[in-house]
């Protein structure tokens, strides 16, 4: 039984660092691809970034490349996304994923957090 849990998420201003978390249990993260999404209202969820369980290759969607950073700690079982230089179009439900592959694809993904919500102002 597989459960990944998000924390870290708040309200800040443009230009301003949040650093997500995402602890894992029941799976061990150093056999998983994992992701974060996103999803605003009235959007799709969105791929933000990905991991594979192989060599930690990262993969970023285009608007926040350069801005956020994925990482593992497979020793703590934990992922993050380090998120600096926030803009108001990131205000979204943040959602951590674990999944075969790393895929753009919110449907290829196995497990899922609850979420944490991001807000940030101009």
């Amino acid at each position: 039984q597989a459960q990944l849990v998000e924390s870290g998420g708040g309200s800040v201003h443009t230009g301003e660092s949040l650093r997500l978390s995402c602890a894992a249990s029941g799976l061990s993260i150093n056999t998983q691809a994992m992701a974060w999404f996103r999803q605003a209202p009235g959007k799709e969820r969105e791929f933000v970034a990905g991991s594979t369980a192989r060599n930690s290759n990262t993969y970023y969607e285009d608007s926040v490349k350069g801005r956020f950073t994925i990482s593992r700690d497979n020793a703590k079982n934990m992922v993050y996304l380090q998120m600096n230089d926030l803009k108001p179009e990131d205000t979204a439900v943040y959602y951590c994923a674990a999944g075969r592959v790393v895929i753009n694809v919110a449907k290829e993904y196995d497990n899922w957090g609850r979420g944490t919500q991001v807000t940030v102002s101009s």
